[in-house]
């Protein structure tokens, strides 16, 4: 194995972080574009640290999401960035909001059991619509007559939302789950149809 020095060791987890798709854990670093380097994971994880701190007070930041580590923008940034793109955030309705954020809340969950606490059953559209975002999957069947379909959230669902992982969601006595989500600025409910 060869070795490599701090600087480069820090050049080629940034770099690697840079154009990487998705967040990256250290051990998926060593696997990857360090595999041929004699580094351990606590050496990574240091690098990692360090440059959090190079990054705090710039307007790109190296955070952690979903268990991994990737750049983004300041948020306070995000509304002058926007006009960056043409294209406008995603208008949810908000049932679709709701049933996310029972989903997020009281995984694993069934349809039945959202539809009960909404007091309302739930389109077809709003669970195709959540499973096409890649933010729900069912991950097993409930042991009941019919078997329906437990649903919990994704990896990146926890990635759109800049969490690091499901604890990381505000506690629901502070504010409802609905606002939390449309805090994130990332997402806009529909206004409702009169």
């Amino acid at each position: 194995m060869k070795r490599i020095s701090d600087e480069q060791l820090k050049q080629l987890i940034e770099a690697a972080l840079f154009v990487a798709d998705a967040p990256m854990t250290a051990r998926g670093l060593k696997d990857s574009v360090l595999a041929g380097f004699a580094v351990s994971i606590g050496r990574i994880n240091e690098t990692l640290d360090e440059l959090e701190l190079d990054y705090r007070p710039r307007g790109v930041q190296l955070v952690r999401v979903g268990g991994g580590y990737r750049f983004q923008t300041l948020e306070s940034l995000s509304p002058l960035l926007g006009n960056l793109w043409e294209e406008r955030a995603p208008r949810y309705s908000r049932a679709l909001l709701e049933t996310l954020a029972l989903i997020a809340y009281r995984q694993p969950i069934t349809r039945g059991q959202i539809e009960k606490v909404r007091g309302v059953s739930i389109s077809a559209n709003i669970m195709r619509t959540l499973q096409d975002r890649g933010w729900i999957k069912v991950v097993g069947h409930k042991e009941v007559p019919g078997r329906p379909a437990l649903y919990a959230t994704t990896d990146a669902f926890l990635h759109y939302f800049c969490l690091d992982s499901l604890s990381s969601l505000p506690p629901l006595d502070e504010e409802s789950a609905l606002d939390a989500l449309l805090s994130t600025g990332q997402i806009e409910a529909e206004p409702p149809v009169h």
